[in-house]
């Protein structure tokens, strides 16, 4: 069922975002006089096939992993004389210009709408309150204690965690010091310079918390099974939901954390668990199974916790009306914006690994995930998409929107278009350019499993 879920999840995704880009096309060819003669959602095989007044051709095609919107253009075939004057290349070139940028803006107004709907709904939020400092790390250095609220990251604010894993992120690469605010429970600001070299550069994931040296403040968890993954340790173990973890190898276990601790010390190494199920004890046999993490190997037996009941004073509620709201969203999609356009320059410098690139399979489970996770989860995780999605399309990369833009502008400044030999060779170099991206997403997508 979760895998299916996921296919839908993701098919709905990239549907709305791929309609949304190409309509931003289809609508200003029209508005500036282009025939439009195929609206295409997908590629292959039409399954749906429909033509409007204006001789367009709307289609749902078989293969729903794109879709594109063809114009009348002389150069991809011969065009009536008395049409000439609809053909996209007989465009002046701001028009043209105009075309190939309404694509991504319209992902970057699919965005905004997505955050303001989501400002407006409301979102409750987990106040970043920091939990465990290790010693002797960048955070205890700074002076952060267990306990204190983060109000601020490089001046940023923070009013959940969030906004402080963004504000951190955006600092990948930095060396000297961070500035952290915090706030006690008296109410007493201070401010902490937090001390880094080069910071998580190359990590994969990016874990900037346990970088800095701290966790997050959470309630005390019972150690009970919430879920447990098919094909697991724990599920060919013999675990459950609902079941509670009362001892492992015979020593008491009170806390999920603790748990977590001897799984993750026992990689390959058979654990006895006596467990409570239904009002009786039983004893189960499980082998974690080795993980490679950050260059060290660690026990994973495919186990999650169950329910975590916050108190309210850790928790707030972050709602604005119409007009804040879309504040609130063209703040968002900006930072966000700034954040994936930041992240593609360190990754082309080599500050962030490659091995970060998601392809198809990430997109699916994480569709899947943020749809199963609520309203809130998918919304935000469908702006960031289409952010990242606008972003990408205006890489000056020959076949990508941006490519043409490049080549527009370089007429514009010319005063006469780039040569058919010269965008030819680029339309090679960007594909082969594209392909490379997507074998590699897919091969770190296939290592991901």
């Amino acid at each position: 069922m979760g895998i299916l879920q996921n296919i839908v999840a993701v098919i709905i995704v990239l549907g709305l975002l791929i309609t949304i880009h190409e309509f931003g096309h289809f609508w200003v060819a029209r508005r500036c006089g282009i025939r439009v003669l195929r609206f295409s959602v997908g590629f292959g095989k039409p399954l749906i096939s429909r033509v409007d007044r204006h001789g367009t051709e709307f289609t749902l095609a078989a293969i729903p992993l794109g879709g594109y919107v063809r114009m009348l253009d002389e150069r991809e075939g011969p065009v009536d004389s008395a049409d000439q004057h609809l053909a996209f290349n007989r465009q002046h070139v701001l028009k043209r210009i105009a075309v190939v940028v309404a694509g991504p803006l319209a992902n970057f107004i699919l965005a905004v709408v997505a955050y303001w709907v989501m400002f407006m709904i409301g979102t409750t939020a987990i106040v970043p309150m920091v939990g465990e400092v290790s010693p002797d790390s960048p955070a205890a250095r700074g002076g952060l204690q267990n306990g204190q609220e983060i109000v601020s990251v490089q001046g940023r604010s923070t009013p959940d965690w969030n906004g402080v894993n963004l504000a951190l992120v955006a600092e990948i690469g930095a060396s000297g010091h961070l500035e952290i605010s915090t706030r006690d429970d008296l109410g007493r600001l201070e401010t902490h310079q937090v001390p880094v070299d080069r910071f998580m550069v190359r990590q994969d994931p990016p874990e900037p918390l346990s970088t800095l040296g701290f966790t997050p403040w959470r309630p005390d968890v019972a150690p009970v099974i919430g879920q447990v993954l098919e094909d697991s340790p724990a599920a060919q173990g013999g675990l459950q939901a609902g079941d509670r973890i009362e001892a492992v190898n015979g020593e008491p276990v009170s806390q999920w954390e603790a748990l977590v601790s001897r799984v993750q010390a026992s990689a390959g190494t058979p654990l006895e668990m006596r467990v409570a199920r239904e009002g009786r004890d039983i004893t189960l046999t499980i082998t974690p199974e080795a993980r490679e993490q950050n260059g060290t190997t660690t026990g994973f037996m495919g186990a999650g916790a169950g329910s975590v009941s916050w108190p309210e004073a850790y928790q707030r509620t972050l709602s604005w009306g119409p007009v804040g709201a879309m504040g609130q969203a063209f703040s968002r999609t900006g930072e966000m914006t700034s954040l994936t356009v930041d992240a593609i320059g360190k990754m082309i410098t080599g500050l962030i690994s490659p091995s970060n690139l998601s392809g198809p399979i990430t997109i699916a489970r994480v569709a899947g995930d943020s749809a199963r996770s609520g309203v809130e989860a998918f919304i935000s995780f469908l702006a960031y998409l289409s952010i990242s999605l606008g972003v990408l399309n205006l890489l000056p990369v020959p076949v990508l929107d941006g490519g043409h833009l490049v080549y527009y502008i370089i007429e514009l400044v010319r005063g006469r278009p780039v040569s058919e030999r010269v965008q030819a060779f680029g339309m090679r170099i960007g594909v082969a350019l594209i392909a490379s991206l997507m074998l590699m997403a897919f091969y770190f997508d296939i290592m991901r499993l």
